[in-house]
């Protein structure tokens, strides 16, 4: 019985306890323009082996992206994305 009183007292107080605060919404991100990261310079790399952008100077973020590989989801308009396929190609370049 004496369980029984404590328990409904404790349910009682989570009852009156103050609602979570709703998380703050995110900024939206902005909308991407077609090239911010000039991707267009390098679009000759595309089909070649990855090994060709040993032989290539970059001054900007690079990201490599390897089948099967994890990638954030951050946004970097700045940074250039290689896409590597399977056979160790390029694929495709992209900015973010």
């Amino acid at each position: 019985m004496r369980q029984s009183l404590i328990i409904a007292l404790l349910l009682g107080l989570a009852a009156c306890a103050a609602p979570v605060p709703p998380t703050p919404a995110l900024p939206p991100v902005p909308a991407a323009t077609d090239d911010t990261c000039n991707a267009g310079r390098h679009a000759g790399l595309v089909g070649q082996d990855a090994t060709a952008l040993e032989r290539v100077l970059i001054l900007a973020p690079v990201r490599l992206i390897r089948p099967g590989q994890a990638v954030t989801m951050d946004f970097r308009p700045d940074r250039i994305n290689f896409t590597i396929g399977p056979d160790n190609r390029i694929t495709s370049i992209s900015c973010n």
